[in-house]
């Protein structure tokens, strides 16, 4: 029974690790093609001759500055067909801020999907594999009792083997807890990029609101 929960453990703590690392090179490829799709946009938008050519480039790029730009611009659109309505109340930078605001934060969830989970795996990994050594050694020591012998070859091996659970779990851990801090870290930085855009183009669009 001793020998059945351990090996579940240890599987359990692998599965894990498989889990982490593939999370961790599917999110730093995500970032990578996050930082290339917007390097290209802001070349491609901020290059635009005029309002009208901006909105246009928009339409055909799908990167995250692109997803707010759309939103931008159809806010803008609607605002300026019917500035009399009461979702228009306001300013047009204050208008645009709030639809802006919800689409940067529904992208940002949509980045932060799997950290969660590197976080909860960093800090049970380790628990997880104690779990299976006390359960080891308990039963190991049980049934060394039972048997009345007492050296240091019988009592090595099992408690050895029981062992194997907790450094398993440690390894585990390592990984999901760097990576966790490496990814929430640059989601940050990449919030602050999206926040940057944002008040750029709230910016450009009170200027074209005033012509």
């Amino acid at each position: 029974m001793e020998f059945t929960v351990v090996n579940f453990v240890l599987v359990l703590l692998i599965l894990l690790s498989i889990y982490t690392w593939g999370v961790s090179i599917w999110k730093l490829w995500q970032l990578r093609q996050i930082k290339k799709s917007t390097a290209q946009f802001e070349a491609g938008f901020w290059e635009a001759k005029d309002w009208a050519a901006g909105e246009a480039f928009v339409q055909e790029n799908n990167s995250i500055n692109g997803q707010l730009a759309r939103v931008g611009y159809a806010e803008f659109r609607a605002y300026m067909e019917h500035p009399e309505g009461l979702k228009f109340v306001g300013d047009p930078g204050d208008v645009l801020q709030r639809a802006m605001d919800r689409t940067q934060e529904t992208i940002a969830r949509r980045l932060e999907r799997g950290l969660a989970e590197l976080g909860s795996i960093g800090a049970l990994a380790p628990f997880i594999g104690l779990f299976g050594t006390v359960w080891g050694i308990m039963h190991a020591l049980t049934a060394i009792s039972s048997s009345g012998k007492a050296s240091i070859d019988v009592v090595a091996g099992p408690i050895g083997e029981a062992l194997i659970a907790t450094a398993i779990g440690i390894g585990a851990a390592v990984p999901a807890v760097f990576f966790y801090n490496y990814l929430v870290r640059k989601l940050k930085l990449q919030s602050i990029e999206m926040e940057t855009f944002v008040e750029a183009f709230l910016r450009l669009a009170s200027i074209n609101a005033k012509k």
